[in-house]
């Protein structure tokens, strides 16, 4: 065999002929600052960009589709109600958004995007951790602060200090934490006591967010909402910690967590007409807690995770939606995307282009139209 005859036999087995992807995937080129700074263009771009920026556009796109949503797009079924066939109803029928997050995204200045989304009602379902919960109330009581990573653990804990990644809270901010609630707490008990009101997490969380009366917290724009936040862990933190002082100092409090898991699961269950949609930061007990909820209506129709947990380990913070869709907790046929990156960097991003950017449009128009007539 002749050198030219190896050549083509070793190209032969190399280079197998190429199916065409001309017109069935997107062509990948990144952005050109030729053209300037053009943050909208930016965003855009990183649908064809490529690796995480390609699955933060196409969670953009998922996100969008979430807020287009309306009945009105759906053909009625011919055994739904009148009001269902009514037009106007079905116009105003929208996706019914669950938002999750642990509490280190309430730590960190996420908390600021959170509080936009409730301050708007642009979301209807809130689900996180204790600390997304006190966090919230101890920044209105006093400031947490830029650190580093590398602070020695000993150094900090000989100052007072507790180190959440690179970020600071003083011990002193949780004295003036135990200050505020546990007065509260008395309120609550006498209230349990005298009116026979019971208590959950959700009901509690709303009471916290009624008496901090600061509109830099977002749990203080969920009770002026009305929008319900759920947290079935709520003695895993520093609020658990206040709980137990209190059952010491003044025992009784009662929190009763089945109400909750009724009214959690039926914020799924009753949602229909309406499609659901789960924006989930980070992974542990709020992303399985939506998730379990959408399990009982077969399924969300759209799914957005944010975090950096890998699936190697079986961990539920790691899964994919696939993972999800096999359990019955996103249906099949959803739109789903995980961003595989830190919340903090992915998170506003994604605000900007959806939600806020959603926003400006709406006011823009309105603005148009009142300028018009």
């Amino acid at each position: 065999m002749g050198d030219d005859d190896i050549v083509a036999s070793v190209r032969s087995v190399v280079f197998k002929e190429s199916e065409t992807l001309e017109g069935k995937c997107i062509k990948i080129e990144g952005y050109d600052f030729n053209q300037g700074v053009n943050y909208p263009q930016l965003f855009k771009s990183f649908i064809s960009t490529g690796f995480q920026a390609s699955n933060l556009g196409e969670a953009i796109i998922a996100v969008n589709e979430m807020l287009d949503w309306r009945l009105a797009n759906e053909i009625a079924a011919e055994d739904c109600s009148e009001e269902e066939r009514d037009p106007v109803f079905r116009e105003s029928v929208r996706c019914k958004i669950f938002l999750g997050f642990t509490s280190n995204l309430i730590s960190s200045g996420v908390r600021d995007t959170v509080r936009y989304l409730v301050q708007h009602h642009m979301v209807d379902v809130v689900v996180t951790t204790t600390g997304g919960v006190e966090e919230d109330l101890i920044k209105c009581l006093a400031p947490t602060f830029k650190g580093d990573f590398s602070l020695p653990g000993a150094q900090l804990r000989s100052k007072g200090l507790n180190r959440i990644g690179n970020l600071l809270v003083p011990n002193d901010n949780y004295c003036k934490f135990e200050d505020w609630i546990v007065p509260i707490f008395d309120k609550m008990l006498e209230e349990q006591n005298t009116e026979k009101i019971t208590w959950t997490p959700s009901k509690l969380i709303a009471r916290l967010g009624k008496e901090i009366n600061d509109k830099s917290s977002y749990l203080f724009w969920a009770y002026k909402n009305n929008i319900p936040v759920f947290c079935p862990g709520l003695t895993d933190g520093s609020l658990g910690d206040m709980l137990y002082f209190h059952s010491i100092r003044n025992p009784g409090l009662i929190v009763d967590v089945v109400q909750d898991i009724r009214a959690m699961n039926g914020e799924a269950v009753h949602a229909s007409p309406r499609k659901t949609g789960m924006i989930i930061l980070g992974g542990g007990l709020p992303k399985h807690h939506i998730c379990n909820a959408n399990m009982m209506r077969n399924g969300a129709d759209y799914a957005v995770f944010i975090n950096t947990a890998q699936e190697y380990d079986g961990s539920d913070s790691g899964a994919r939606p696939d993972e999800a869709v096999s359990w019955g907790k996103i249906r099949g046929s959803a739109k789903t995307v995980k961003v595989h990156c830190d919340a903090t960097i992915a998170f506003p991003l994604l605000v900007a282009e959806t939600f806020a950017a959603k926003r400006e449009r709406e006011a823009n128009s309105k603005a148009d139209i009142g300028g018009r007539f």
